[in-house]
C-alpha cells in the first residue's frame, strides 16, 4: 500500500482539506527558499534570470496538473477562465491581489514585531526590499518589454505598474528630460494610521532600499534622492517624494 493510500484511509475529509491547503503553503515557502538561496549563492541578477525560467515551467506544470484533477481547462499554463473574464473583473482582481500583497507584507511585519520588537521587524523589512524591489522591477520590465538602459521614460512606465500603483495614489512631476520627482500622494498604510490618530510609520529606511534598487534595476544610470519620507515632515499633499535623475 502506498503512503498516500495509508493517509487517505485514516484521514477524514476535513483532514484531507487541511493537507491540501498545507501543500500549497509548503510549495510557496519552498519556492521562496529556492529563490533566496540562489540569490545568496550567485547574486540577485543571475537569480532573477533563473527564476524567470523556473516560473514559466513550474506554474504551467502545476496549473495544468491541477486543471486535470479539478476539471478546469488551461491554455499554456493559464486557467482559461481568466481569459474569458471581462476587463472590469480583471481590473478588480488586480486591485484585490495588490491589496492581498500589501496585507501579506503587513502581517509579516506585525508578526516579527510582536515576537522580536520593532527593530528586528524594520531590519527584516528593509532587507526584504533588497530582494523584492529589484525583482518587481525586473518583472515589470518583462511585462512591458522595456529596454535595458531605458532611462527616465522606462522608469515612468515601470512605476505605473508596481503593486503599490494599483492601490495608492501617486503622481510624477517632470523636472526635465533627465529628471522626475515621484510623489506618493496617498499611501494606504499611512492613511490608515492617520485615521487611527497614529503618527506616520517611519518608512524612510525601507524606501532608501526600495526606490534605489527599483530605479537601478530599470536603468543603473539612474540615481535616487529622497525629497522627504516619514519620519521626515511632509505636506498634506504627499507622504513621500523621490527624485530620480539620469546620470550621463
Amino acid at each position: 500500500m502506498s503512503n498516500i493510500q495509508e493517509v487517505t484511509n485514516q484521514a477524514d475529509s476535513a483532514m484531507l482539506v487541511e493537507i491540501v491547503m498545507d501543500a500549497f503553503h509548503r510549495i510557496i515557502v519552498h519556492y521562496g527558499a529556492w529563490f533566496a538561496e540562489v540569490a545568496h549563492q550567485v547574486g540577485m541578477e543571475k537569480a532573477m534570470a533563473v527564476e524567470d525560467d523556473v516560473w514559466k515551467l513550474s506554474m504551467a506544470n502545476q496549473l495544468d496538473r491541477l486543471g486535470k484533477t479539478l476539471n478546469f481547462p488551461t491554455e499554456e499554463g493559464i486557467p482559461t477562465v481568466l481569459k474569458s473574464l471581462p476587463r472590469e473583473t480583471l481590473i478588480a482582481l488586480i486591485e484585490k491581489l495588490s491589496i492581498n500583497w500589501l496585507a501579506n507584507d503587513g502581517i509579516w511585519f506585525q508578526a516579527v514585531e510582536n515576537k522580536f520588537g520593532m527593530g528586528d521587524a524594520k531590519r527584516c523589512n528593509d532587507t526584504c526590499w533588497t530582494r523584492y524591489s529589484p525583482f518587481e522591477a525586473e518583472r515589470i520590465k518583462k511585462l512591458l518589454d522595456l529596454p535595458d538602459n531605458g532611462g527616465i521614460p522606462a522608469l515612468k512606465k515601470a512605476l505605473s505598474l508596481r503593486m503599490y500603483a494599483f492601490i495608492n495614489e501617486q503622481s510624477i512631476e517632470e523636472v526635465n528630460e533627465q529628471c522626475i520627482i515621484f510623489y506618493m500622494n496617498n499611501c494606504r498604510v499611512q492613511a490608515a494610521r492617520k485615521r487611527k490618530g497614529l503618527d506616520d510609520y517611519p518608512c524612510k529606511s525601507g524606501g532608501m532600499v526600495e526606490y534605489v534598487t527599483f530605479a537601478q534595476t530599470i536603468d543603473p544610470r539612474i540615481t535616487t534622492e529622497c525629497i522627504g519620507c516619514p519620519p521626515d515632515s511632509h505636506p498634506n499633499t504627499w507622504f513621500c517624494a523621490w527624485k530620480f535623475t539620469l546620470k550621463a
